[in-house]
């Protein structure tokens, strides 16, 4: 269903992800990669998002630092992609973000950003930072961030049993954004991803279910 189409961007030049509705769009989303990159996986889930009505594009985030970044969720994928998301910074990965946002807009859609994992804490920002309607999937790196007041609806994924995110932690996120909504879920990190051994269909589909209701209120 997508396509890959270049994207210009004040961190240099990207491709992103684009897939489109086939009826008239509800609202348009950027999809935020995890540390692996714009890989099978969220070509999926951008597709997904076009499937449920929304145009949607995924931005290869690691472009500016090493082009068509494509890892598996392995030792050694983990291991580049946290280089890769270190070498590229939150800044430059916000400028794209921005710059993908602008791209959608220009197309006459309220524009909303999804992130997962790292792509989460980078869809928090967005919001905080940007004004962005966000959804954010199990974001690790977001505590440090939390004194940054939201400037838009904003949604929140937690997987209960997710090592990387205990539950104080998931905690700070409610103190701090008592408007956020904050859901739970009996699962660890990454359930949303179906190449992970992890992956809990269950609550991948409730999660998905809330996650386009909230994006069909608040793009509309």
């Amino acid at each position: 269903m997508g396509e890959w189409i270049p994207l210009t961007t004040p961190a240099g030049p990207v491709r992103g992800w684009l897939a489109r509705p086939e009826q008239p769009p509800l609202g348009a989303v950027v999809v935020v990669q995890e540390i692996f990159g714009v890989n099978p996986h969220i070509r999926r889930v951008t597709d997904q998002f076009a499937k449920a009505g929304f145009t949607a594009m995924a931005p290869a985030l690691f472009d500016p630092v090493q082009p068509d970044v494509e890892l598996g969720y392995d030792d050694t994928g983990v291991s580049r992609g946290r280089d890769y998301a270190a070498s590229l910074g939150f800044e430059r990965a916000l400028q794209i973000v921005s710059a993908s946002a602008r791209w959608l807009r220009e197309s006459g859609h309220r524009v909303g950003v999804v992130g997962f994992c790292w792509g989460g804490t980078v869809a928090m920002l967005a919001n905080a930072r940007q004004g962005l309607t966000s959804v954010t999937y199990y974001g690790g790196r977001s505590v440090p961030f939390l004194g940054e007041p939201a400037r838009a609806p904003m949604l929140f994924h937690f997987g209960e049993q997710d090592p990387l995110i205990p539950a104080e932690d998931v905690q700070k996120h409610r103190e701090h954004h008592p408007d956020a909504t904050v859901h739970t879920y009996p699962a660890g990190h990454g359930f949303n991803c179906d190449e992970r051994h992890n992956y809990a269909p269950e609550s991948a589909a409730l999660a998905w279910e809330r996650t386009t209701d909230f994006l069909k209120e608040h793009l509309r």
